[in-house]
């Protein structure tokens, strides 16, 4: 299962090279005529300057009329307090960044609450999927490739398992992680609690308690932490549960209706979620295509140097492309590249 790759190369019109892509990788075979065609992206937080060029998308709108297919762009609503954490500021950010070139329609509803719950594979036994992604006919998903501060790294499989589901989708995967406190470290100085967009720690007799279950294990308090007393466990679990919730957001969808274009440009520490994603750590790569989340994710993986992704996140970052692929979801590993010259 070959992945195709248009380089990174300004001195060639990349809008027609990237069409070289599409048709060399059938990224529009998976379209019948008359189908609604859900284009998955992530159209940045709010002062976050690195995401895919709207450039880019406009044309893959294109493409999917030419298709037959009736494109609408989507994305879920976070779960944190942002600026897409409801349906209305989610499509001001949308238009402010600079996608209007078809309607947005967010995928879970005003405040979250249009979704599916299916059953999947893999740690979760059943996954929140947003009920416009589980109706529409076939879906191209357009992920930026990037660091992630949880997860390792952030591509298709991220794209599927988190960007497809809603905040309850969301929390249940994050919760798969746990979160410790060390009683003999704390202080109670309530630094945790300050920091916490919900301010969920209690300090309860001079110590940090979490007990809450609207806790995402975001990493927020245990930067904050002066003496060290907060820590994750299961930290890898995010990646297993993001194969899973992937496996869940497939099976909405019927056999051979999922292409996939991965953007491995402005490649920063941290993803696309954040106003500040940090430093751009690597080189530009280019245009990845495929027909499988599993193979498109291995081949910039495999292209790029992942050690540095790995150690600034303390987890494997190929452990949730293998684990897609262990639960069933097609796909290779070590998929070959055929790059596009």
């Amino acid at each position: 299962m070959a992945v195709r790759l248009v380089p990174w190369d300004t001195s060639r019109n990349l809008l027609q090279e990237t069409n070289r892509l599409y048709d060399e990788a059938g990224t529009f075979d998976c379209i019948q005529k008359g189908d609604l065609v859900a284009v998955k992206l992530h159209v940045g937080e709010l002062g976050n300057p690195y995401y895919v060029q709207p450039c880019f998308v406009h044309d893959i709108v294109r493409r999917v009329k030419e298709a037959g297919g009736k494109p609408f762009l989507t994305d879920s609503n976070t779960a944190y307090q942002a600026q897409r954490n409801n349906a209305y500021d989610h499509m001001i950010t949308a238009l402010m960044n600079g996608f209007n070139m078809a309607p947005f329609i967010v995928a879970d509803g005003l405040k979250s609450e249009n979704f599916h719950l299916v059953k999947t594979k893999g740690i979760l036994k059943e996954i929140e999927v947003s009920g416009v992604i589980a109706q529409a006919d076939a879906m191209i998903v357009v992920s930026h490739c990037k660091g992630h501060e949880l997860s390792g790294f952030g591509g298709a499989i991220k794209n599927l398992g988190m960007g497809c589901t809603p905040s309850a989708g969301k929390i249940r995967q994050h919760r798969t992680v746990g979160l410790e406190i060390d009683t003999s470290k704390c202080v109670g100085c309530g630094k945790c609690k300050d920091i916490c967009p919900m301010h969920l720690p209690d300090i309860i007799e001079g110590k940090a308690r979490n007990t809450s279950p609207l806790c995402m294990r975001c990493p927020m308090c245990i930067g904050a932490c002066p003496m060290e007393a907060i820590r994750f466990v299961d930290k890898e679990n995010l990646c297993k549960a993001l194969a899973s919730a992937a496996y869940g957001v497939l099976s909405t969808f019927k056999p051979k209706k999922a292409s996939y274009v991965s953007f491995a440009k402005d490649i920063t520490q941290y993803c696309d979620c954040l106003p500040n994603p940090g430093e751009i750590i690597m080189k530009d790569v280019g245009v990845f295509a495929s027909n499988s989340p599993v193979s498109i994710d291995a081949a910039f993986l495999q292209t790029v140097d992942c050690k540095m992704l790995n150690d600034a996140s303390h987890v494997d970052c190929m452990l949730q492309v293998k684990e897609a692929k262990a639960i069933g979801i097609e796909g290779e590993v070590k998929p070959k590249i055929n790059t596009i010259n």
